[in-house]
């Protein structure tokens, strides 16, 4: 997680600086409903990486015994425009996520970080508690909550075996959130939320660090924090377009621009702060890469005919 989160945060960087090619994601839903797939290129200038992204999601394949996100990543040679690589996408989406959200945390959270609360108990709630442990290796209580018991034992199982920290699972959301420094919820990203978390319920000096699209937390937080950013100004706007985000003010910065230094993050220690990252493509072509790279030098993997 660490090595993901440097070459995500210089890929953050790269954006920052304007050197990155990402058009918004180009969707198509094959039968309707809450079902998507998503193609998601992107271009890294001066590290000289060309990928892209086919990513399906769906949350009745838990129904199946799947899981709700499956995909796959070309990676492309960027002087012949070759494909080089194919690799699956789940695990970089997973991780990626997890590292963009330590990123926004190096910059916008506080400086140190006791407690955290984690609201969903899934394949982002584990990526992410990493990430938050490489980035806080101090964290001394985990509160987690989650709606399915048996997703909750699980998560508080492997959670206690892999981690040195408090891991407490709790049977109410206020008390789960309440007083955290650092708040993930990672449940589902509705384009109609129903929130419930409160507003009041962020202490001064905490951070929320929404993967769902804002679909947790009362609307008005955003508008009530000292410093609301998103992943990419132009990600975000194309998702207004499609009806998310109503309550959303336009962001302070991206997470490019503060991690380029254009835009200063947390100033404060009572700051409140929240980062809506939605994932973006330049963080699944560098992570690939990273992948690609230790493939290559591993001899791993195995050579396709084309």
């Amino acid at each position: 997680m660490a090595e993901v989160i440097e070459v995500v945060e210089e890929g953050f960087r790269r954006n920052g600086m304007g050197e990155t090619q990402m058009p918004p994601k180009i969707a198509i839903k094959p039968r309707g409903g809450e079902t998507f797939l998503h193609a998601m290129p992107a271009y890294v200038g001066q590290l000289d990486i060309a990928a892209i992204k086919w990513v399906g999601g769906n949350d009745d394949n838990r129904k199946r015994g799947l899981p709700s996100i499956s995909g796959l990543i070309i990676l492309n040679d960027p002087e012949t425009m070759f494909p080089v690589c194919i690799m699956d996408a789940s695990w970089v989406t997973a991780m990626r996520t997890g590292a963009a959200n330590a990123v926004a945390m190096k910059y916008l959270g506080p400086e140190r970080v006791e407690t955290v609360a984690i609201i969903g108990c899934g394949v982002q709630g584990r990526s992410n508690l990493l990430a938050m442990h490489t980035r806080y290796p101090e964290i001394a209580q985990l509160r987690c909550y989650d709606i399915s018991q048996a997703a909750l034992n699980a998560f508080v199982e492997e959670a206690r075996e892999k981690y040195d920290f408090d891991v407490a699972p709790v049977a109410g959301l206020q008390a789960a959130v309440e007083g955290a420094d650092v708040i993930v919820t990672a449940g589902p990203s509705p384009k109609e939320p129903t929130p419930y978390l409160k507003e009041e319920w962020l202490k001064p000096g905490a951070m929320a660090a929404p993967v769902d699209y804002m679909g947790a937390w009362e609307g008005k937080l955003a508008a009530k924090v000292d410093k609301l950013i998103t992943d990419d100004h132009g990600q975000m706007d194309y998702y207004r377009s499609k009806g998310y985000f109503k309550d959303v003010p336009k962001p302070y910065a991206d997470l490019g621009e503060i991690v380029a230094g254009k835009k200063p993050g947390r100033e404060g220690p009572q700051e409140r702060t929240m980062s809506i990252l939605m994932g973006i493509a330049v963080d699944d072509a560098v992570t690939a890469q990273l992948v690609h790279d230790r493939a290559v030098a591993q001899d791993a993997g195995m050579t396709l005919p084309l």
